[in-house]
């Protein structure tokens, strides 16, 4: 009775558990919706509907829209470092790390999760300032710089010359990514353009 007791209270999930599951859920049906039907016909009814929760759910998690937005948006730029994370900070060269650098950041700009962030952040550039979305493109390039410093703490560039450097990739990468959304499902795979890319970014660092 005892053991039967034990392997039911470890298969029971508690709260937290639950909680997390419920907010992935509601992010992944967001995420969903948006690629497969766009920004604007992402309503609350559709939301709910792909994730199987009613809309007093996504409030007592989220807040409301801008508050699930803002967590999209928050996955979507975990799901960028994610990309980035494994980049070892010493042993590799300045040009190895700067290869590596664009590999693993392409990985997230040309993926259907950068494209639903992007759709979110053009939405809000004509939206109040105040909204909590609308700050989310400060914060994001922030934590870029963070990540950009710890993966080429060692170049000799100046704190200046880094945050351009970094702002000058980051424009670059989502430029393309742009090219490859209006391009559709017969874009080109921009391979010529990264190398160009990993080449001056190696120059610069090393400079």
């Amino acid at each position: 009775m005892a053991e039967g007791t034990a392997l039911r209270a470890r298969g029971r999930r508690t709260q937290a558990d639950r909680t997390a599951a419920t907010r992935s859920r509601i992010i992944a049906a967001v995420l969903e919706s948006i690629s497969e039907v766009g920004f604007h016909r992402t309503t609350a009814n559709e939301v709910t509907r792909r994730a199987g929760v009613t809309w007093g759910a996504v409030q007592h998690h989220f807040g409301g829209k801008d508050g699930m937005l803002v967590a999209v948006l928050e996955a979507s730029f975990e799901h960028f470092a994610s990309q980035l994370e494994d980049i070892p900070t010493s042993g590799p060269s300045l040009e190895e790390r700067a290869a590596l650098f664009i590999d693993g950041a392409w990985a997230h700009f040309s993926s259907s999760q950068y494209r639903c962030t992007f759709e979110i952040l053009l939405d809000s550039v004509s939206r109040d300032s105040a909204s909590p979305t609308s700050s989310w493109q400060g914060q994001m390039f922030r934590s870029w710089d963070r990540i950009w410093r710890r993966i080429f703490h060692d170049s000799r560039l100046s704190g200046r010359e880094h945050v351009v450097l970094g702002h000058y990739t980051v424009a670059t990468l989502s430029g393309l990514a742009s090219t490859l959304m209006l391009e559709g499902e017969g874009a080109k795979l921009r391979r010529d353009e990264l190398a160009l890319l990993k080449r001056m970014l190696a120059r610069e660092l090393a400079r």
